[in-house]
């Protein structure tokens, strides 16, 4: 369902702070940590332990998350490898080191628990007017699922040049991170962030962006492992005509949550967005999470924007929460509006191919191909659109098995 009106966010902004010795006191209040109630700090004591109340905590398993509620005495949960692309790592980023911090705003205690546990962050810089053929690619492997990493990566394209950069995660770690990523005027950056954790993995990640004038960002969220991954995506669209576009692709086995909380601002005029996240679920307390909001700001004219959240459960016991969320502070726009749907397999799609001769088997497998395969095609990666799809009929395999 479309709608173009305003319908505004989850009580998104007030300008209230959570006091925790009042919170605790009164054992019927629910904190809430809108975006302007998170305090402005980098402190994970600042945030406190969220309870499973909290508005940006309410769908997610914090009891399973509380490793990374706290800094790490340890760092060393995750290797890093670049397999492609290592010339455009710049020297690491101190705390006060510029551009690190520009973007970037700790929105939850994870976020605040990477920012202090890495003490140089990681910098991938794109130089102005290069265009960057091959896709730079960063392995991040997990060690262990019992050792804990805390990282901070900043990605950074100056001005009019253009790259992409795909972090990989393997193995298993507890793993608590942020991304910064900065789209310099003119820029075309893409960024894909691929989870294929082992089962054992914990994996929340907070990624801010800014895009500038006349650029472009394209970032992928994708996850096919890990038990829990939570991956939140904040991209402001801070200049004249800049555009951004937030895919996301999700399969979610048994006992498996993956979760994004997505954040798009249309700050500047004729800013076009759009978000599209799409994921399928199978077996028994397989979660996804879906949460979209979208700001039109008072200054966004000739804005056009539009998301929408589309999942596919295959099997009982699954479940899928979405929630799209759109808030318009200008009537000066080109269009805008939202969607969300959650069903299982079209009976009609099912009919007409078993009429011609399919089984019902393989006609399970092509609905599902063909409902995922359009985050996949919009990669414009081959080898790493190959890999994906080779996934998805392990995943289908597994479930017809």
């Amino acid at each position: 369902m479309t709608a173009p009106t305003t319908a505004p966010a989850e009580a998104q902004r007030t300008n209230a702070h959570i006091d925790p010795a009042a919170q605790v006191a009164d054992a019927g209040f629910v904190p809430v940590q809108t975006r302007s109630e998170r305090p402005h700090s980098f402190e994970p004591a600042d945030f406190g332990s969220p309870s499973g109340r909290e508005v940006n905590w309410k769908h997610t398993p914090v009891a399973k998350l509380s490793a990374l509620f706290a800094v790490a005495e340890a760092n060393d949960g995750v290797s890093y490898a670049f397999r492609s692309g290592e010339q455009y790592a710049a020297p690491g980023l101190a705390a006060s080191d510029a551009p690190r911090g520009e973007v970037f705003l700790a929105e939850d205690v994870t976020a605040a628990v990477a920012w202090q546990g890495a003490k140089d962050a990681l910098h991938i810089r794109i130089p102005r007017e290069e265009e960057v053929a091959e896709p730079i690619l960063l392995e991040i492997a997990g060690l262990g699922a019992d050792r804990r990493a805390d990282a901070h990566i900043v990605i950074e394209a100056l001005e009019h040049s253009s790259a992409t950069v795909v972090l990989k995660h393997t193995g298993a770690a507890q793993y608590a991170q942020n991304l910064e990523i900065i789209a310099r005027d003119g820029s075309r950056l893409t960024v894909v962030s691929l989870q294929q954790w082992q089962d054992e993995a914990i994996h929340a990640a907070a990624h801010q962006a800014r895009v500038g004038a006349d650029a472009t960002l394209k970032h992928f969220v994708i996850s096919f492992g890990g038990g829990i991954v939570r991956v939140n995506p904040n991209v402001e669209l801070a200049g004249n005509g800049s555009e951004g576009y937030l895919y996301g692709l999700s399969y979610a086995d048994a006992g498996q949550h993956l979760e994004s909380q997505v954040y798009l601002h249309h700050k500047g005029a004729h800013t076009k967005g759009d978000v599209l996240y799409k994921g399928a679920l199978q077996g028994e307390g397989a979660h996804s999470v879906w949460i979209g909001d979208v700001l039109i700001g008072k200054d966004a004219t000739g804005t056009d924007s539009y998301e929408a959240n589309r999942n596919l459960v295959l099997t009982e016991g699954a479940r899928a929460d979405s929630i799209p969320n759109l808030e318009i502070e200008t009537g000066d726009i080109l269009g805008a509006g939202h969607a969300s749907a959650t069903g299982r397999f079209d009976d009609e799609q099912l009919f007409y191919l078993q009429a011609r001769g399919i089984t019902e088997e393989e006609a399970r497998r092509l609905v599902v191909l063909g409902f995922l395969t359009d985050i996949v095609q919009r990669l414009g990666i081959p080898a790493l659109e190959t890999e994906l799809l080779d996934a998805i009929e392990a995943e289908l395999a597994a479930v017809s098995a």
